[in-house]
């Protein structure tokens, strides 16, 4: 059914043998807003309309009644005795999950429903949990906020038992809607209050150890005619596998939310626990990434915080194999910093695992400390509560001429026959019947006089044929109060009238106060808001808006967010001449703004508290950086087991290791260096012999003396933005230079001539690329991408690409080519299984070359004058060849540094070293080594020789 509608029956107190536990429904009872049935053995709810057609078969139905005895009934049931001891089917419509002989109060229970759902929607998408994929197809998903106390339940049927297990784990399926409905701490405001009811969150989540990866996508698509939520979710990608039957305890986390004007973007690290069914337990983490984009009132003062901060104190999440995955959140959104409860114990009352009857209200204490209070209507200790009957105790509020009718948690009157409620709605009066008075006076006109606020006719005005008599009894409605508190109330014969206080505006029953003039707007703030109305304009433009004070005076200091660049300004504005600072870089006349909390420092700082501020030696610690980033490299406290991570802290297969040797991690995050451009173009072009080596941002030059490095002249080549710079080679006929970006996931060249600009061959889909080598025999390119584990090929302008190797590829990085003989060579510096391989140019006749006695062969490189591959190894610290037939090898040197990059000419090695973060130079003939150090130190990658023939 498209539209479906969900009625929850809930009965408590009835005794079973292995019975479903209390803790495992949701919260029900009348402090949840339930109805109830009255106590009895055989009752019957009045005919409940269902705002959502019921379809059964081949018939919809509109109409419910609820049974103490177990079912709900599509028509009026009959008497118990009708149906309790007859066969089915039953003579009557129904459905009939409990149907038995069941009666209700006085102490045996109580039956609670209701008929709202707020939040409906649909899940669909393809998960792969291993190797098996499963496939989600419009799953129904219901559930409901409690707002006032930032609760939300979701459930989630039917689902897969291969994907529910694993499900457990995706806590953004609800985290989305425990922000959207979170409890509102003073001057903050939850996404349903900033963002109303249609937006879309587009979220991906990266699971650790093993760096499986979905993506959610959730639409919410407006509140219906029924004042229900609707959306939609799609999940697509990986998921790590949960044994089952095992529990997943999702341990309280913070997450810091940016806002702008349409979107809103988070970062949290998220830690669940997975308890097996055999008790052993075993605790891991995701990393979710998120925006959430929607359509905000451009006409409307912007008065969100920049940033707010969701504590979700208790999440909750278990599945019920082959049916349905139940998730349950509390959530509160604040100011960034506020603390979080962390894995003190909630008090029961906000988890639900009190003790109170459900009749009565659950009352916080101190800590872990409530008490239960009965309703009103009920009376006990809270723990058992009993309903009141005030009819027959002489408790009622009813008066002459009516009946009390006791209901559960209270009562009310009815009007004996002939008689009506007064304006109090509390006294019965008689009815007044102009009709009759009229036929018993024989007059000839009778006006019946209505008020639009009161319910009937009040007096008859009559004539008796003679002079005007008037029986006519005025009631001063004024004494009702029906005008607003800010108006004066006037009385008339047979109305009144409210006129709103002088100053308010309104009708008199609904006025306004004055508003106070609005002060003149800065020539900042006016600055601000014409800027804003043009973005909202062209929203593509990347424009500088002015940063105002509480005064609306220009702020002294101004940064361009998109660039992170910063200035100090004067009081109207303008710059100050040699103010400007790069990005992360502090001002010496203002104090650098606050920086928000990164994921590596909120892990770091989580842990810290997990381990009571005295983590051992042997704890993992995240490792980050001045400005913090996660370091490239992250181990156990100060043991040698260490691995590589992403730019979000996500583990790299395959780059664990155990030795003293650290893993040839890159960072994932560009350096500042000085000469960094806007708009690159090369500065200089080489004359003669020389060294190109990249590092981080740039390539630098070193012109050769025959084969010594003269470094006096040596120069930056190319200054680069945002970008690292890996593998390089080059082209000697055109004189091109081709190189990888790790930083851009892209692939460029650019002519070695003065003024030329780089040129883009390669930006799509790549993820880590890093070796390249070019063809100039058969005009090719090829490179290696360690993120997608693959070798792909191209033109030389980038054409033509397809992919050559993709299996049996861990840790892949240099890679160079041997034209003249057709093969291809790369290394792969799987710490598990390193070695060095080859096939043809088409990819075909791979064979692996070399694989014992290796560790971290990085570099790689052929010498034409002796036809030997050569390459470095960073673990074992050698520099090694062999014949491409896998003969003649022998060690060359072993006690190298951390060698990562490789080039021979004329009877030298050149190589980057990582220790000495400098250029290390042996002489084949004697063995000498020399270093060159640039004058900025960092880590050096690629480098190449290009010979004198060429230029």
């Amino acid at each position: 059914m498209k539209n479906c509608w969900v009625f929850a029956l809930l009965f408590t107190n009835v005794c079973f043998m292995n019975a479903i536990q209390k803790d495992n429904f949701f919260p029900f009872g009348l402090s949840e807003g339930d109805s109830v049935l009255q106590d009895g053995d055989d009752e019957v709810s009045e005919a409940l309309k269902i705002k959502k057609p019921l379809q059964l078969y081949d018939v919809q139905f509109n109409i419910l009644y609820v049974s103490t005895n177990g079912f709900l009934s599509l028509q009026p049931p009959p008497g118990e005795s009708q149906y309790l001891r007859n066969m089915f089917p039953l003579s009557f419509s129904a459905i009939a999950p409990f149907l038995t002989n069941i009666s209700s109060g006085r102490g045996k229970g109580s039956v609670f429903y209701r008929i709202s759902q707020p939040l409906s929607g649909k899940l669909s998408g393809l998960v792969s949990v291993g190797d098996i994929k499963v496939q989600l197809k419009d799953v129904d998903i219901h559930g409901f906020a409690v707002v006032g106390e930032g609760r939300v339940y979701i459930s989630i049927s039917p689902v897969p038992a291969q994907a529910g297990w694993a499900l457990m784990a995706v806590s953004p399926l609800i985290s989305t809607f425990g922000w959207l409905f979170a409890l509102e701490l003073q001057g903050h405001l939850n996404g349903f209050s900033i963002s109303g009811a249609e937006f879309s969150n587009q979220a991906e989540l990266v699971f650790s150890p093993q760096g499986q990866r979905v993506t959610i996508i959730q639409e919410a698509q407006g509140m219906d005619s029924f004042n229900h939520l609707n959306f939609d979710i799609r999940i697509n990608g990986d998921l790590p596998s949960i044994p089952n039957g095992a529990k997943v305890h999702i341990l309280p986390f913070k997450e810091t939310y940016q806002y702008n004007q349409s979107v809103v973007t988070s970062s949290s690290l998220r830690e669940y626990m997975v308890v097996s069914e055999n008790g052993g337990s075993e605790t891991f983490s995701n990393m979710l990434h998120q925006n959430v984009s929607f359509r905000s009132c451009e006409h409307s003062p912007w008065t969100i915080p920049d940033f707010q901060q969701v504590n979700v104190e208790h999440l909750m999440v278990m599945f019920t194999e082959g049916t349905t995955l139940r998730y349950a959140i509390t959530n509160k959104v604040g100011p960034v910093g506020g603390e979080l409860p962390g894995l003190v114990e909630l008090n029961p009352c906000s988890t639900g695992k009190h003790h109170c009857d459900p009749m009565a209200l659950c009352l916080p204490g101190d800590g872990t400390q409530y008490h239960c209070q009965c309703a009103m209507g009920f009376h006990g200790d809270g723990r058992n509560c009993y309903g009141t009957n005030e009819c027959a105790e002489g408790l009622s509020s009813c008066g002459l001429h009516s009946e009390c009718v006791n209901m559960p948690g209270g009562h009310h009157c009815n009007c004996q026959s002939g008689y009506e409620f007064d304006l109090d709605l509390h006294v019965c009066v008689g009815k007044l019947n102009c009709a009759h008075d009229f036929a018993n006076r024989g007059n000839e006109l009778v006006n019946c006089v209505h008020n639009l606020f009161i319910f009937s006719c009040m007096s008859c005005l009559y004539f008796t044929g003679g002079p005007l008599f008037s029986s006519f009894t005025d009631i001063d409605e004024c004494f009702l109060q029906l005008c607003h508190p800010f108006a004066s109330c006037f009385n008339t014969q047979g109305s009144f009238h409210c006129q709103c206080w002088p100053a308010y505006k309104g009708d008199g029953f609904l006025c306004q106060p004055p508003q106070k003039p609005k002060p003149p707007l800065t020539v900042c703030q006016q600055h601000r808001e014409s800027l804003q109305k043009s973005l909202s304009i062209y929203p593509s433009l990347e424009a500088f808006i002015p940063q105002c004070d509480e005064k609306g005076q220009y702020k002294s200091l101004q940064c361009l967010g998109t660039t992170g660049h910063c200035w100090c300004v004067d009081s109207r504005g303008q710059e100050r001449v040699g103010t400007r600072t790069m990005p992360g870089t502090a001002h010496a006349n203002s104090a650098l703004l606050p920086r928000v909390e990164t994921v590596c420092e909120r892990w770091r700082l989580s842990l810290m508290t997990h381990y009571n501020g005295q983590p051992s030696s042997q704890d993992y610690m995240p490792l980050c950086d001045a400005h913090g980033n996660f370091l490239p490299v992250q181990c156990y406290g100060n043991s040698s087991f260490c691995w590589c991570v992403d730019h979000q802290g996500v583990e790299i297969l395959g780059t664990r290791s155990n030795d003293d040797v650290k893993p040839p991690c890159i960072s994932g995050d560009a350096a500042l260096l000085n000469n960094a451009l806007m708009y690159p173009v090369i500065s200089s072009s080489p004359s003669g012999p020389a060294i190109l080596y990249t590092q981080a941002s740039q390539i630098g030059v070193i012109p050769l003396d025959e084969t010594d490095p003269v470094q006096e002249k040596s120069t930056v080549l190319l200054a680069l933005k945002d970008s690292i710079v890996i593998g390089i080679d080059y082209d000697c006929q055109e004189n091109m230079l081709y190189w990888t970006d790790f930083g851009r996931h892209t692939i460029y060249r650019v002519l070695l001539e003065f003024g030329s600009e780089p040129e883009a061959i390669i930006s799509q889909g790549l993820v880590q690329p890093e070796g390249i080598a070019v063809d100039t025999v058969h005009r090719k390119l090829f490179w290696v991408d360690s993120g997608k584990d693959r070798i792909e090929t191209s033109d030389l302008d980038g054409r033509n690409r397809k992919v050559l190797i993709d299996s049996d590829l861990v840790n892949p990085r240099a890679i160079v080519v041997d034209a003249k003989s057709g093969t291809l060579y790369w290394t792969d510096w799987n710490r598990d299984a390193p070695k060095i391989e080859s096939s043809s140019l088409e990819g075909h006749k791979r064979k692996v070359l070399v694989q014992m006695g290796l560790m971290l062969p990085n570099a790689l490189a052929i010498d034409f004058d002796t036809n030997h591959l050569c390459w470095a190894d960073a673990g074992k610290k050698k520099l090694e060849c062999i014949s491409p037939d896998g003969t003649e090898r022998h060690v060359f040197q072993d006690a190298l540094n951390y060698p990562f990059s490789l080039a021979i000419y004329d009877s030298h090695f050149y190589y980057t070293d990582w220790e000495r973060d400098g250029i290390m130079v042996i002489d084949q003939s004697t063995g000498e080594n020399t270093a060159y150090l640039p004058i900025q130190q960092s880590h050096l990658y690629g480098i190449i020789v290009i010979p004198s023939q060429c230029l």
